[in-house]
């Protein structure tokens, strides 16, 4: 096997180890006593561990060495299983998921855990007194930003409509002795310049004050740089900024260049129905498996194809002959044919259970962020679609979520003055019908607000004063995917801004699909995506 083959075996395995590690980890913060799932989650950071090292993927190796450590204290009774350390162990998984996502976009899967690994250090040894903003800054202040695919993916889309993706590093001076005002500052300018895509270190921990004097933000743009350093400069105590072209190239080049060697998995048993917001665990179902890579399935469905027409003539040679016998065994071929096709069009598919099962955890570290309680219900997750669809649709789907995390459901203050429960339901629900798969991200937040988007859209050109009077909810809806659309005031680190949903809506579009929105003020938002069975090219390959 060449080194491509052997990373995809690697993908295949590490993803399988780390998904068990989520479902267990929500397990065990609901259920810390149990040893049970301790033992099972240790042997899956041990197993990681040597495969990572086996291939040269240092910072998993590592990061997964520190976490098995805190599980072989938790499995001796030698550290408690507390908030502090199961967010300790949440923030590592994510990591981990990152760095082999990165790995399967061809970037090599590098990231700097020194932070994390010291504080998982500090765990073990019992000393973890110091907090996240603090050791981050310690150990890498705001020098390097890194993105993960969706903000790549957004950059992308954005370079299109001509933006620029700009770093700005701002320096502010050693005597500042309100940091977080002059971010603040900063922001207000920024915003008025552009969307900002992400900050170094996070926007909690700047307006926490837990960074050195230095913090750098990615931003879209169309204005020049030295207008934005200009801006930046007027702002007191801001002693220096740098700005200079954020370049993904690299990056992508590789991702490009690699061939496809997606490894796929012919699953034997499917995944049971859950019901609607009914809270239930996603189990994994007991499956037998082969790999394939998919360029050997388009090589069969394409040889198929080839069977097929060659099948074709044999029936109009047996129609010419007359003869009963071929054609009683040319029809038979026919209904074997039909088998086969409807068997190999099922390899190509997959229970969307495989990304949908990596939400909870996404979810989990939005409600925390926003200091939100929110409950996610997944239905559907072994309704299956074609592989290729699936690889796609990972982003958009983690952008309606945070979407509805961040501006749909509300504060629990807020939700209990309406009459609500204070945890908001967010619904993730996927179903077939005819040709098309749909998948729906639901929540029973605010809803959108008519009135602001209406004002946007006529602030931006799209609608009329006169035009907007009797103008139905569904054309209004539809503004919030166009392009640099937002209603937002401040600035978002969750859900991104402007070229977001247009983004999305490009997406999906590139799929073959279609997407709309539905939405009743103060009861809530959902999001109706529809995507086809199967992607087109093979075409029909029977005769």
């Amino acid at each position: 096997m060449d080194t491509n083959d052997y990373i995809s075996l690697f993908l295949d395995d590490s993803n399988e180890h780390i998904q068990a590690m989520n479902d267990h980890l929500l397990k065990l913060e609901k259920q810390p006593g149990n040893i049970d799932i301790v033992h099972a989650i240790f042997r899956s950071a041990h197993t990681l561990k040597g495969m990572a090292g086996s291939m040269a993927f240092d910072d998993i190796a590592s990061l997964t060495h520190k976490m098995e450590n805190i599980f072989d204290k938790i499995r001796n009774n030698e550290l408690a299983v507390n908030e502090e350390v199961m967010e300790i162990l949440f923030e590592a998984l994510e990591d981990l998921e990152e760095m082999t996502h990165e790995i399967g976009e061809g970037d090599g899967g590098k990231r700097d855990v020194r932070g994390l690994v010291y504080r998982l250090e500090q765990l073990e040894k019992g000393t973890s007194d110091l907090v996240h903003g603090q050791i981050a800054a310690a150990i890498n202040p705001a020098a390097h930003v890194e993105l993960d695919q969706y903000q790549r993916t957004v950059l992308k889309q954005a370079k299109e409509q001509d933006f620029s993706t700009l770093q700005i590093t701002i320096k502010l001076s050693e005597d500042c002795l309100l940091k977080a005002a002059r971010v603040y500052m900063v922001f207000e300018v920024l915003e008025k310049l552009g969307d900002m895509i992400k900050s170094t270190p996070a926007v909690e921990e700047l307006e926490a004050e837990n960074f050195n004097q230095e913090f750098t933000v990615i931003l879209l743009s169309t204005a020049c740089s030295g207008e934005i350093k200009e801006r930046i400069h007027n702002i007191s105590e801001v002693q220096d900024v740098v700005i200079a072209n954020y370049d993904i190239r690299e990056s992508e080049r590789s991702a490009d260049n690699r061939e496809d060697r997606i490894v796929n998995e012919i699953p034997v048993e499917r995944y049971t129905r859950q019901d609607k917001f009914k809270h239930t665990e996603n189990k994994r179902a007991s499956t037998k498996t082969i790999r394939v890579s998919s360029e050997r399935i388009e090589h069969l469905m394409n040889l198929f194809e080839e069977l097929a027409l060659e099948h074709g003539r044999l029936e109009d040679i047996a129609t010419q002959l007359n003869n009963q016998e071929l054609i009683d065994t040319t029809e038979q071929i026919s209904k074997i044919s039909r088998d086969m096709e409807s068997f190999m069009l099922t390899i190509r598919m997959a229970p969307v259970g495989q990304i949908f099962n990596r939400f909870p955890l996404i979810v989990r570290g939005l409600a925390k962020d926003l200091n939100k309680k929110i409950d996610l219900n997944i239905i559907g997750a072994e309704t299956e679609l074609d592989r290729a669809v699936i690889d796609e649709i990972r982003d958009p789907l983690i952008h309606l979520i945070r979407n509805s995390a961040d501006h749909g459901i509300e504060p629990p203050d807020k939700r209990k003055e309406k009459g609500k429960p204070e945890a908001g339901n967010l619904l993730l629900r996927a179903f077939p019908c005819g040709n098309h798969v749909f998948i729906e991200v639901e929540d029973d937040g605010g809803g959108i607000n008519r009135e602001k988007v209406m004002k946007k859209a006529i602030e931006n050109g799209l609608l009329t004063a006169e035009g907007s009077e009797n103008i139905k909810d569904e054309a209004i809806h539809q503004f919030i995917f166009a392009t640099g659309f937002s209603t937002a005031k401040n600035v978002s680190s969750i859900s991104g801004r402007g070229v977001g949903l247009d983004a999305v809506r490009m997406k999906i579009e590139s799929l073959g699909g279609d997407i709309s929105v539905e939405s009743e003020p103060g009861l809530g938002t959902k999001f109706s995506i529809q995507l086809p069975w199967r992607m087109s090219n093979a075409g029909n390959m029977t005769g």
